[in-house]
């Protein structure tokens, strides 16, 4: 792609803020490849420096789309997991799709302390190993789900409570990444449509996405490569915290 079609695309930016955002999708895809999770925070958190919200957001439907088909791809089981999960998939589809459609009517505040909110929620949950005493009806499934739908509509975050229940229900590591992969591509298709009927995905958006697309892929496949090479947990430790300040940022961006 020649540097006339990337200033056509993205005219907002200067070569070294179109560098700083390749590197944001870089870090978010390898973050993503490495844990399992995390890309749309790790990206969302340092997107809002260059762009609002409503325009951060829409950027990484393609990216989270990928990444989640992927690591899904690679699960075992998958069939018993989505059977397992379905009550979950369910209502994060219904609540995704419902709270993103009016996305583009949420004031810019609620937007960024959402997203702030949900990254720190993640962050503090995983770096103290809080559990819940959640069952495994399918009342606390569809709790959840339509919570983490709500979450995800407005912030297009709904890892922390994905993660949350699963640690709860003490989920194995490798289980934990194919059960993710599936909740996270579930609610993948509904953030989509909602924010096409929202009028923040078009085609230009699309394209700009595709750029990321390209370069989340990459992070993703040297993070998957990197996962049984390093221990995960000072890594995980680092970039938790990491999750936690600029959650709080955004946090105090919004409010302030």
């Amino acid at each position: 792609m020649t540097e006339s079609t990337l200033y056509a695309l993205l005219p907002a930016l200067t070569p070294s803020q179109l560098a700083g955002l390749a590197g944001i999708f870089l870090l978010a895809g390898f973050v993503k490849g490495f844990l399992g999770i995390g890309l749309p925070a790790a990206a969302m958190g340092l997107l809002t420096l260059f762009m609002p919200p409503t325009e951060a957001i829409p950027l990484l439907w393609l990216p989270i789309l990928a990444t989640n088909s992927l690591q899904f791809a690679h699960a075992p089981n998958k069939l018993e997991i989505a059977s397992t999960y379905s009550w979950f998939a369910v209502a994060i589809v219904v609540s995704i799709f419902l709270t993103s459609m009016f996305m583009a009517d949420y004031p810019t505040a609620l937007l960024t302390v959402a997203i702030g909110c949900a990254m720190v929620i993640f962050s503090l949950n995983l770096l103290l190993g809080v559990t819940l005493p959640i069952g495994p009806g399918r009342g606390w499934q569809v709790g959840f789900g339509i919570i983490s739908g709500v979450l995800g509509g407005i912030s297009s975050i709904w890892s922390p409570t994905v993660a949350m229940y699963l640690v709860a229900r003490g989920t194995a590591k490798e289980r934990f990444i194919g059960a993710t992969g599936f909740l996270f591509l579930a609610g993948c298709l509904p953030l989509g449509v909602g924010q096409v009927v929202a009028g923040l995905i078009t085609v230009p958006v699309i394209l700009k996405s595709l750029i990321g697309l390209v370069v989340v892929l990459a992070g993703f496949s040297i993070g998957e490569m990197m996962r049984s090479r390093v221990s995960q947990t000072q890594f995980r430790r680092v970039v938790l915290i990491a999750f936690l300040f600029m959650g709080l940022r955004l946090i105090a961006t919004g409010l302030f």
